[in-house]
């Protein structure tokens, strides 16, 4: 091979590396480029949306995270770190309608934030069809409480905690008592919502919501991990590795029933008369 051979050959394959469109051995080229492009797409959704997809056992699982402040019709400062309720919600409309993701794995770690924007995010988790699993890390506090009880089950690890407190308001505030009734309604909304998806009865959740003891600037409630599966608001203590396991459980128990449906629903032979 003649010198100016090796020199194209060297030039072209430095230009291969440095495009990415260097052939793995037995994939075309094509298959290459479409594989880089669809790692560059995952990229780019864990880092702006803190979302991506798990292949594991031949399931597609869906991660989702709901991480620092939910940010509800207003825009809240450049440096605090938010999770916007327009971006969740198409996002799951999205999982639903989709016949390749099987579960939801949500990873919740925020302070609460806009009561309108959780509740609308909590009821669209738990209307879902498929299995899905939360698992509160760090902490899901005010709003978070109804986010991490959205899903069919629900983990905490043993550090993380929970603070349930009554509404806030920020702005203007009028003293009248129809305004008072507001605030009632809104907090039974949530209460209505967290007894409806866990095992604790609205009486007990209003008494921890109203505890004057614990608090020191506010009136409520702090529970820290296994407390809060003592309450009946979660499920289970645990981490990633058992919220997985959760999650793969149902994936193949809601498989078997759907094999089964599909069997009870196939038409029956008619039987042979012999005339």
């Amino acid at each position: 091979m003649s010198e100016d051979n090796k020199t194209n050959k060297n030039i072209k394959a430095e230009k291969d590396k440095k495009n990415g469109t260097i052939t793995e051995p037995g994939k075309k080229p094509e298959d290459q480029k479409t594989k880089k492009e669809t790692e560059k797409l995952n990229d780019q959704k864990i880092n702006e949306y803190g979302q991506t997809t798990l292949e594991n056992n031949n399931k597609r699982i869906h991660l989702m995270s709901i991480i620092g402040e939910v940010e509800g019709h207003e825009c809240l400062p450049q440096h605090n770190k938010t999770t916007k309720y327009e971006h969740l919600l198409p996002q799951l409309a999205s999982i639903e309608d989709s016949k390749e993701i099987e579960g939801v794995l949500i990873l919740i770690n925020t302070v609460g934030g806009d009561v309108e924007a959780g509740l609308a995010i909590s009821e669209m988790i738990a209307s879902l069809s498929k299995p899905t699993v939360t698992l509160v890390l760090g902490g899901s506090h005010s709003i978070g409480v109804p986010l991490a009880v959205s899903s069919d089950y629900s983990f905490i690890v043993p550090t993380a905690t929970m603070i349930i407190h009554p509404v806030r308001m920020n702005g203007m505030v009028i003293g009248v008592s129809q305004m008072f009734e507001y605030f009632e309604q809104i907090q039974d909304r949530i209460i209505s919502f967290v007894s409806n998806h866990s095992n604790i009865s609205y009486e007990d959740f209003r008494t921890l919501m109203l505890n004057t003891t614990q608090l020191v600037k506010d009136v409520g409630s702090i529970l820290v991990g296994k407390e809060t599966v003592e309450k009946g608001i979660i499920d289970e203590v645990g981490g990633i590795d058992k919220a997985l396991k959760k999650l793969n459980e149902m994936i193949d128990a809601n498989k078997k029933e759907c094999d089964q449906n599909q069997q009870d629903q196939l038409p029956i032979d008619a039987p042979v008369t012999e005339e």
